[in-house]
Formats: C-alpha cells, sequence, structure tokens
C-alpha cells in the first residue's frame, strides 16, 4: 500500500478521497497545490502523506461532527501562471470549497489573487512572506504556519538575550534570497532588533539569486569585512550549498552563524548528515525533536510509517491545513455560509504536533496569520533521527505575541 501511494504522489492530479459513506452532508472538497516535481517536489510528496494522516485523524473524528474532506493536490511546479490556471480550474470545474497549500510566497500571491476574485477561502500552509496577511490580505485568505515575521521576532529576541548589553553595538551582516522573501526577513529583522533597543551595526547585506550554485564570492565578502553575527535567509538546497561552501572556507570558526527561518528543517539536516557543522544557531516552523510531546511524536511517527523516512517541515504545516478546514466546517454548520465559514476561521484554535504542552496555535482574527511558537537551537551530534547525523538542541523558546505584530509601514 505504501509502494502504491508513492507511486500515485508523483503525478499531477492526486485525488486523495476517503470512501463514500451515507454521512455526505459532512464532506466536502479542497484543491491543494504543491510542487510535486522540480527543485521543490519533496516538500509536495511530504505534504500529500501529511494530508492523508490529516484525512485519517478526520475519519476517527467523524463521531464528533468533523467533516470528511476529499483532496485534489495538483503539482504547481512552483510556477505563478501555472498555479493561477490550475487554481481556476479547481474552482470552475472541479468546483473544490477550498484552495490550499502553496510553498513559495511568490506564488501564493497569485493564488491568493484569484481566491479574491472567485471569493473561495484559500488556506495557506507553507508560504511565510508577510505580505500575505500584509498589503495582500483579503476575506478570504488565512495562513496556518509560521511566517519569517514571527521567525524573525524570535531570532531578534535570540540575539538581544545573546548579546544584549555588550559596550560596542554589534556588527551584523544578512545574506538572503533575491525575491521577497529575502527581503522582508531582513527587513523585520531590523525592525524587531531596533524595538527591543539592540545595539547593532550593519556591514553587509548580500542576496545572491534563487538556486545559485557557487556562493564563495558572497562568503569571501563575510569573512573579508570584520562581523560578529551573519544572519542566513536561505532555504532549501541553497542553504545546502551555502553551508557545505562556507565550511570549506571556516567562515563558521569565524563568526557567529544563524538561521532563523528554515536552516534548521529536517530535510537539511538529513541532506548533510555529518557535514552539517556544529553549533550553528538554527530554526524551523517545524521540528521532528521538538516540542517532545507524545503529539508530535506521534505525528512524526506515523508519517515514517506511511512514507518512510521523517517529515520536511512542509507535512505539518500541509497537516495543519486539512484540520483548520475541517474544525472551521465543523463549527460553521457546513460550507454555505461563508460568513460564518470566515468567523470559524478568524477564531480558529488548534491543537497540532508543533505545539508545546499547555499551548494551542490560534488565529490572529485581524491578520489572518496562526500565531504559533518558535523553538531556536544549536547544531548538536544526534543520530536518533537517520539519516541526519546531527539535530537541533540547546533549545529556546519564544511564545508569540498576543495580537500579530503590525510593523511600522503597516504590514
Amino acid at each position: 500500500m505504501r509502494k502504491v501511494f508513492l507511486i500515485l504522489v508523483a503525478f499531477a492530479g492526486l485525488v486523495l478521497a476517503l470512501p463514500v459513506t451515507a454521512d455526505d452532508e459532512l464532506r466536502v472538497k479542497a484543491g491543494c497545490l504543491y510542487p510535486l516535481t522540480g527543485p521543490g517536489a519533496l516538500y509536495g510528496r511530504d505534504s500529500a502523506v501529511a494530508i492523508k494522516l490529516a484525512q485519517q485523524t478526520l475519519e476517527s473524528r467523524k463521531d464528533l461532527g468533523y467533516p470528511q474532506i476529499d483532496v485534489i493536490i495538483e503539482d504547481s511546479r512552483s510556477k505563478s501562471l501555472r498555479s493561477l490556471q490550475i487554481a481556476r480550474r479547481l474552482v470552475e470545474e472541479d468546483q473544490v470549497d477550498f484552495l490550499c497549500g502553496v510553498v513559495n510566497s511568490s506564488v501564493a500571491r497569485a493564488v491568493s489573487g484569484f481566491a479574491r476574485e472567485a471569493e473561495v477561502f484559500f488556506i495557506g500552509t507553507d508560504h511565510a512572506s508577510p505580505t500575505l496577511t500584509g498589503e495582500d490580505l483579503h476575506p478570504y485568505y488565512f495562513r496556518v504556519s509560521n511566517d519569517t515575521r514571527q521567525s524573525m521576532r524570535a531570532g531578534a529576541k535570540y540575539i538581544q538575550e545573546t548579546y544584549g548589553g555588550r559596550a560596542e553595538p554589534l556588527k551584523i551582516a544578512f545574506i538572503g534570497p533575491d525575491y521577497e522573501y529575502g527581503y522582508q526577513a531582513w527587513d523585520d529583522l531590523k525592525t524587531f532588533l531596533a524595538q527591543q533597543d539592540m545595539d547593532f551595526e550593519v556591514t553587509g547585506e548580500y542576496w545572491p539569486k534563487v538556486f545559485e550554485t557557487d556562493f564563495t564570492p558572497y562568503i569571501q565578502h563575510l569573512m573579508a569585512t570584520p562581523t560578529d553575527v551573519v544572519v542566513n535567509g536561505q532555504w532549501g538546497l541553497d542553504f545546502v550549498t551555502f553551508v557545505k561552501q562556507a565550511e570549506q572556507l571556516d567562515l563558521f570558526g569565524q563568526v557567529e552563524f544563524m538561521n532563523f527561518d528554515a536552516g534548521g528543517n529536517y530535510e537539511v539536516l538529513a541532506e548533510l548528515e555529518n557535514d552539517m557543522p556544529l553549533g550553528l544557531v538554527l530554526s524551523a516552523r517545524h521540528h521532528v525533536n521538538w516540542p517532545p510531546t507524545d503529539a508530535n511524536r506521534d505525528f512524526v511517527e506515523a508519517f515514517r510509517d506511511e512514507a518512510g523516512r521523517y517529515p520536511s517541515y512542509a507535512a505539518q504545516g500541509a497537516y495543519a491545513g486539512i484540520l483548520a478546514i475541517a474544525e472551521a466546517v465543523r463549527q460553521a454548520g457546513g460550507v454555505g455560509d461563508k460568513d460564518r465559514l470566515r468567523e470559524s476561521f478568524r477564531h480558529l484554535s488548534l491543537a497540532l504536533p508543533e505545539d508545546p504542552e499547555g499551548f494551542r496555535s490560534k488565529m490572529d482574527p485581524d491578520s489572518h496569520q496562526m500565531l504559533q511558537v518558535q523553538a531556536i537551537g544549536r547544531t548538536i551530534y544526534n543520530n536518533s533521527f537517520a539519516p541526519a547525523k546531527v539535530m537541533l538542541g540547546d533549545w529556546r523558546i519564544y511564545y508569540p505575541p498576543d495580537d500579530w505584530p503590525v510593523l511600522g509601514d503597516g504590514s
């Protein structure tokens, strides 16, 4: 069964449907867009596995009034125009009740614009740009995973706790991808540092293209300029490549190195194995080894049983997206009244695998952004989650504010 499932997810247009029951009034349809081919395909494949786990969870809760959700998963290939065409077809031909998913923030902005036009709810599960919940925000968009603003807020607190009170300004350099995600992350980090009265000096900003293969010139510039901390905003293969090249040039022996949003993703640790240096300060939107709760352990092991590997960060976001839709539909009593559905999403509260003991993820009703805990750790030896040989530990935990942090530009 596992082999058959993994073969199916290699094709676009995958339909994850449960057997038809007599309880059809509680069945809804969602159309999710993820990359199933190309550089981001792992995130799409992991999301598909997690959606199946979410459907199984809902099946076990059917007696509590939760709807069953049939999900169509289409291959976005991380392309905006293609995704726009798919979203239109999902709504107009397949008549889905919800759009969901999307890894790339630029693609998400295109899909969100269509959702506003079509008046169909779009539940973001992975992309992280604050623009979606700022200037692009509309009544049909909600996001259930951490964004870069929450990551940078936690990162700024980490820096202040570590270096606050120095006699000299902290020298910080930033390197991130040359598109909105990177620029927004850096702007937010500087804003949060200033809000905490952190005395810092920017020694450099570097913007390599996405999927660049040679970061040597950037690393040499970083090493040539006296700097205390290098904050990195890259993710995926770009981050893996950067770490390998920076380790060869001994950047990590010269500066403190931090990545607060995606550097601690499990798939990065698994890819680098013994090549992941020790002592780096990293985080992610979901960790396979934090929080140490039964809910997180059960999710991670159920995913491993299904897929034969540990989940990337994207899996938990997709799982959360399906549960969020189900909870909102249950509270609204169906999908017929969009105003009631919107109110259900605005005040959503969910117990998710990434939530520590005593905390539940909750939606900020104004920004439509889920507020969640951010855990930042250092890389240490830990071979309990093969093929990774180095995991995060020595955690510091940062709870979200009560309300979405609106910054100086009003976003």
